[in-house]
């Protein structure tokens, strides 16, 4: 599941302890013959443990046919923070695996290098995913799989997916009428408020987070929360909460979410791809489609999020680390690896193609966010993820939509500022 941990991003930089205390490492490597060098040509690559497992054969090919011992190696959590002191440190690696949202920080710190895709391979790449990886008008990460939120149903319960928000509820309230359920929605809310969550339900009802500029780039001076859209968003957020149909409620966190769908304790779960699993095992009849809006207004736009390979501006092979991106990742068959390593939709074309014939989900969850914008990646959005969610959690629990969120947007200025 997905939740952002407030101030991460911020405090990127404060890890005062060792790169190995900032997370496990486990390596595994693989020497192509007495003229590797650990000096001229060895290639390390980090990513999480699920993504080091299905890189390993491929790591072994390219240093094979390239002459270069190619180490690869997990970072079990933290992986934003330990990259970056590593970094800062010289010990880091020349190529990293993690969310394309880290770019506006890997960059403000000179973490990472523009990576040279041609139009070629680009064009081979889902728009939206170069979309998100693109800063400042280059392109800083190979993308190789998206995720978005969708609306996951029981179908059992609700054989129809609801048109609108009003919709889910009304039917929601009815199978809780009926003690079929006891909750009418299961969207992740706790007691610091989700802003990755509720972000769908907050663009429909008007509300944004950053504008864009003429070059349709997100603008942190242009900052809505706390503006009139806001006020407005979050007063029909308050309308589904706890003082109003109930909908929303604190009690529901990313922590018992899931859980209480699989549970069938409701028939609608606002999540992504990674809940899947849990929902099979619990052997559910279920449908994924958009995360539905509020009726009149506009379409509910959750965020886009993309999973990134970058090449370190401080590796000791930076051209290696090209190589290796820009003529491995972009190929097929290491996209349909990782898809197997942890089934999200492939951002090469070519390989969503491949696997979507064997998971008819892939194609649903694609459709569910056709309408998504990419996860802001400015550095500024470190200052969005606390006052938000606790701004929401606040409103949703009954507290004055209008002061909440306009304190909020004051305390966000004033950290970017």
């Amino acid at each position: 599941m997905r939740i952002r941990t407030a101030g991460v991003i911020a405090a990127s930089l404060l890890c005062l302890v060792g790169v190995a205390a900032c997370g496990d490492k486990k390596e595994d490597s693989t020497t192509a013959g007495p003229q590797a060098s650990a000096a001229t040509g060895e290639l390390v690559i980090w990513a999480d443990d699920k993504r080091s497992a299905a890189l390993k054969p491929f790591a072994e090919k390219f240093g094979k046919e390239n002459g270069v011992t190619v180490k690869v190696q997990a970072i079990s959590k933290d992986q934003q923070t330990t990259f970056l002191t590593a970094s800062q440190q010289g010990s880091g690696p020349d190529v990293m695996v993690g969310a394309h949202d880290w770019i506006g920080n890997l960059v403000q710190n000179g973490a990472i290098d523009p990576v040279q895709l041609t139009a070629e391979q680009k064009s081979g790449i889902a728009a939206n995913a170069i979309k998100a990886v693109t800063f400042n008008g280059q392109t800083y990460g190979v993308p190789y799989a998206t995720e978005n939120l969708g609306l996951i149903r029981n179908t059992e319960l609700a054989p129809a997916a609801p048109a609108t928000i009003e919709d889910l509820v009304k039917e929601g309230k009815k199978l809780k009428a009926a003690k079929k359920v006891s909750e009418i929605l299961c969207l992740q809310v706790g007691q610091n408020g989700d802003a990755y969550h509720s972000y769908p339900l907050y663009s429909s009802a008007g509300g944004y987070l950053f504008g864009t500029n003429a070059q349709g780039d997100y603008d942190p001076k242009d900052l809505g929360v706390g503006k009139p859209e806001s006020i407005a968003a979050f007063k029909k957020l308050a309308a589904l909460g706890e003082k109003g149909d109930g909908a929303l409620k604190r009690s529901i966190s990313d922590q018992n979410s899931i859980a209480t769908f699989t549970g069938k304790k409701c028939a609608y779960l606002v999540s992504g791809p990674w809940a899947v699993t849990d929902v099979k095992k619990a052997n559910l009849k279920y449908d994924i489609t958009a995360v539905p809006g509020f009726a009149g207004g506009k379409t509910a736009t959750p965020f886009l999020g993309v999973q990134t390979f970058y090449v370190a501006a401080k590796g000791k092979n930076k051209a290696l680390a090209q190589e290796f991106v820009t003529n491995y990742v972009t190929t097929p068959d290491l996209a349909v690896a990782l898809y197997n390593a942890e089934p999200r939709p492939p951002a090469l074309t070519a390989a969503l193609d491949q696997v979507k014939g064997s998971d008819p989900d892939l194609e649903k969850w694609v459709t569910a966010g056709e309408n998504a914008v990419p996860l802001p990646a400015i550095p500024a959005m470190a200052a969005i993820w606390d006052p938000f969610g606790k701004a929401e959690s606040a409103v949703i629990g009954g507290a004055d939509p209008e002061k909440t969120i306009t304190a909020a947007g004051k305390t966000i200025s004033s950290q970017i500022k």
